[in-house]
């Protein structure tokens, strides 16, 4: 219930932003204001592992799957935007791990990226306007064991790249075309434990996680 609400909380506060610029639009000038809708599939990381000892690793990979979120970018001149950033991703995570022996659980995890991203766009004409942008944030990650119900979760350093091509309908709305690589470094082990959920559960490595993603959505000029 916490996450629908974080989720809604923040697209109502997007939104209401964006209204309250497009009504000041004409009173004063400004940077422009984009609104970005992600519609995107997050690949398998297969390969998630730390290994210290025969007692003391894990060994799995976390699932991709449907991923969604949103953005609003301000441009505060043609051709470059700074963007804010929220994208949301349930998945499971199959791994292998030593506790009083070798276990092998599926925990269902859940990441919420918040981004800041700095965007360059090259419109070639105008209906066609490729980009790319670098984005430093952080990955919020919590990770569930259904063989115990417990729950925990950390907080990460994130990064990620991104290129794509908006191609605009109309003057204010435009079908987005995207591919990314997100990363969240060291984000499994330590704060976050593939085990029985608790400190020193025998999994007390790190492990960085790479998210390559391939999808779309919308972009909408505010103004």
């Amino acid at each position: 219930m916490k996450k629908l609400l974080t989720i809604i909380l923040f697209l109502a506060g997007t939104y209401a932003f964006a209204q309250n610029v497009q009504r000041s639009g004409s009173a004063s000038s400004g940077p422009s204001v984009r609104l970005h809708g992600y519609a995107i599939y997050a690949f398998d990381d297969n390969h998630v592992d730390s290994y210290y000892s025969a007692t003391e690793y894990f060994d799995g990979s976390i699932n991709g799957g449907f991923q969604y979120g949103g953005g609003l970018e301000l441009m505060p001149f043609p051709g470059a935007g700074v963007e804010f950033t929220y994208l949301r991703l349930d998945s499971k995570a199959p791994i292998e791990y030593y506790n009083g022996g070798i276990q092998f659980t599926t925990f269902d995890i859940a990441q919420n990226w918040l981004f800041l991203s700095f965007n360059k766009y090259v419109p070639v004409n105008p209906k066609v306007e490729p980009y790319a942008g670098l984005e430093l944030g952080m990955d919020i990650i919590n990770v569930y064991n259904p063989d115990n119900s417990n729950d925990l979760s950390s907080t990460k350093f994130a990064w990620g790249i991104k290129a794509g091509v908006n191609i605009w309908a109309n003057e204010k709305v435009g079908i987005k075309l995207q591919t990314s690589l997100l990363s969240a470094v060291q984000a499994v082990g330590g704060g976050v434990y593939f085990g029985t959920g608790g400190a020193g559960a025998g999994v007390s490595g790190f492990s960085t996680y790479y998210q390559f993603n391939l999808g779309g959505g919308l972009v909408f000029k505010i103004r």
